[in-house]
């Protein structure tokens, strides 16, 4: 025991030796997160000292800004989920089937994340207006997309879709198929295994697509200004309310708007990692 106790000191400083410069790369990597990340933030903060509170709160809680808000997060809700059920079957066919043009759909997916936003915004505004390929069936039916909420929930939709895809795919592809076969073994139905086997194990990594979805789609700037016509209490979003602020040269109110929106977004991030966290314990546990 004395033996095994003075080689125990040598063996950690030996594990240390293993991964040199611990010190030097936490040094860099909290210098550059607090540079790129933690400054800007706290510069946000700091501006709200030069506002009264009770400016602060008026500005905040305005009828304008309050729609904006809901517009934004609602929207952003809203695609977050229709991400979540078509990124997911989008997923399970990438992995499970082969069939002809499979590559070129791969490619596909990651194209929201290569194409210019602005350039993406002009594309859905021509596709969903009245006159456009989309816009002309959807209007023939009554159903205007182009500068309206609906067309704001495809640009949402279209820059948030790869986000799921790309994290339910590594977790589908782990999922050994022996684990399904068992399942069926063992009488359970196809409902049943995708319930309680394929459903339990990318439970986490959908949940992290939907989250990196919502988070981009709040915010959502060049994909959705051409296609949402930006008519206050109707198709106006946070972001660009902000920007408006930031045109009329009221700093102030685009501070707080800005301070609001990333509260708004901490809080609702948080809830949805606590649910994550709390997804992958559950699974453990079964």
């Amino acid at each position: 025991m004395a033996a095994n106790a003075e080689r125990l000191p040598r063996r950690r400083s030996g594990l240390r030796r293993l991964h040199p410069g611990f010190r030097l790369t936490l040094g860099i990597t909290v210098a550059y997160l607090g540079l790129i990340v933690l400054l800007p933030i706290a510069a946000a903060f700091l501006k709200l000292l030069d506002i009264a509170p009770s400016e602060i709160w008026r500005i905040a809680t305005s009828d304008r800004a309050l729609a904006a808000y809901r517009l934004s997060f609602g929207l952003s809700l809203a695609a977050a989920l229709i991400n979540l059920a078509f990124g997911t079957a989008t997923a399970w066919v990438m992995v499970r089937y082969r069939f002809p043009g499979r590559r070129i759909l791969d490619a596909m997916i990651d194209l929201p994340f290569a194409l210019p936003t602005a350039v993406a915004g002009i594309a859905l505004a021509t596709l969903y207006a009245s006159h456009g390929w989309i816009g002309r069936p959807l209007a023939m039916l009554g159903v205007e997309a182009a500068f309206r909420p609906t067309g704001i929930l495809v640009a949402l939709v279209f820059v948030g879709l790869p986000f799921v895809v790309r994290t339910v795919q590594p977790a589908l592809q782990d999922l050994d198929p022996a684990l399904e076969e068992a399942a069926a073994s063992l009488g359970a139905s196809r409902g049943q295994s995708m319930r309680l086997v394929v459903a339990q194990h990318i439970l986490p990594a959908a949940l992290t697509g939907f989250a990196l979805s919502f988070s981009r789609a709040v915010g959502e700037y060049g994909a959705v200004i051409f296609i949402a016509g930006n008519i206050p209490f109707v198709s106006e979003i946070a972001p660009l309310l902000i920007v408006v602020q930031l045109e009329q040269y009221d700093y102030a109110g685009a501070t707080v708007l800005a301070v609001a929106m990333l509260i708004l977004s901490f809080l609702l991030l948080l809830l949805i990692n606590l649910l994550q966290r709390w997804s992958g314990n559950r699974r453990l546990v079964a």
